[in-house]
């Protein structure tokens, strides 16, 4: 008798630029845990070929994909212009970062808020229900974090972001009391228990511009971003007296095992994923 072998189902990451990413490892892992038949691997899009380069992973018989830098905000246009099915979760946030196309429709959803809240809770026992929350930054990364948190019922969230108007535009969509938009320049009077970096800044190596008094409360500060180190944003928490915080390596594993739940309806466990890519970035 001849056993066949399982045909894998075919994901990537979809971004630009793309191959930094540590999701194919993330997701092999998963796979290897899970017994779940998968291949993951990368895609560079041209940043003005985002759809084209869906459709042909589409076409092509690609089962799903994550998306990454800079494309959120663009997929969640193109899975309305498809005729898609949209999550509340990533209406919210206005930005997919994860794509599925085997059910026979378009799903986009977005996993950042639910990767990023069980990363503060669950590994770095952070209370946020009645927590004030000062968010740094007001793009795809800052929507999809911002609802997320006033859904575990913080009782203030206050975003700041380099260009005031969008901070304000994403506090206006947000449409809760508990959220305000903040001004850059006012950053000095802003006492919070969480501090949470979400600007595109980080990527570069860049530190942000800001005030030493953000730290004076000694709040929790976490970086989206991730780094082998140290983060520049949490260097500079640090130099002003603030040694609680975390990187974004433990949100990544978190919404990576939420999107492999949306694909393969198996939730993976992430510990000890984490703590191998911890070990990695350790002796990088």
């Amino acid at each position: 008798m001849i056993i066949r072998a399982q045909p894998r189902a075919r994901y990537a990451v979809i971004g630009n630029p793309i191959a930094h990413s540590r999701s194919p490892g993330i997701h092999a892992a998963f796979a290897a845990q899970t017994g779940e038949a998968i291949e993951y691997g990368t895609m560079l899009a041209p940043l003005d070929g985002f759809a084209a380069s869906v459709e042909r992973f589409m076409t092509e018989g690609g089962a799903g994909l994550n998306v990454t830098l800079p494309f959120k905000e663009q997929a969640c246009a193109w899975v309305r212009q498809r005729g898609g099915a949209i999550s509340p979760r990533a209406l919210a946030a206005g930005a997919v970062n994860t794509l599925r196309f085997d059910t026979g429709e378009v799903l986009g959803d977005n996993t950042d808020g639910a990767g990023l809240v069980r990363d503060l809770q669950e590994r770095h026992g952070v209370e946020l229900p009645g927590a004030r929350v000062l968010l740094l930054g007001a793009g795809g990364a800052a929507r999809g974090a911002a609802q997320a948190l006033l859904g575990c019922g913080v009782v203030g969230l206050l975003v700041a972001n380099r260009t005031p108007a969008r901070a304000r535009q994403l506090v206006a969509e947000l449409a809760d009391q508990r959220a305000s938009a903040i001004a850059w320049s006012e950053l000095s009077g802003v006492t919070a228990q969480l501090v949470l970096q979400a600007t595109s800044a980080a990527l570069t190596g860049g530190a942000l511009q800001l005030p030493a008094a953000v730290f004076a409360g000694r709040p929790f500060c976490y970086d989206m971003t991730y780094a082998p180190r140290s983060t520049a944003f949490l260097d500079q928490a640090r130099q002003a007296g603030c040694h609680r915080g975390a990187d974004g390596l433990g949100m990544l594993v978190e919404q990576a095992a939420e999107s492999f739940l949306v694909w393969r309806g198996v939730r993976p466990q992430t510990e000890p994923v984490y703590r191998s890519l911890r070990a990695q970035l350790d002796a990088a």
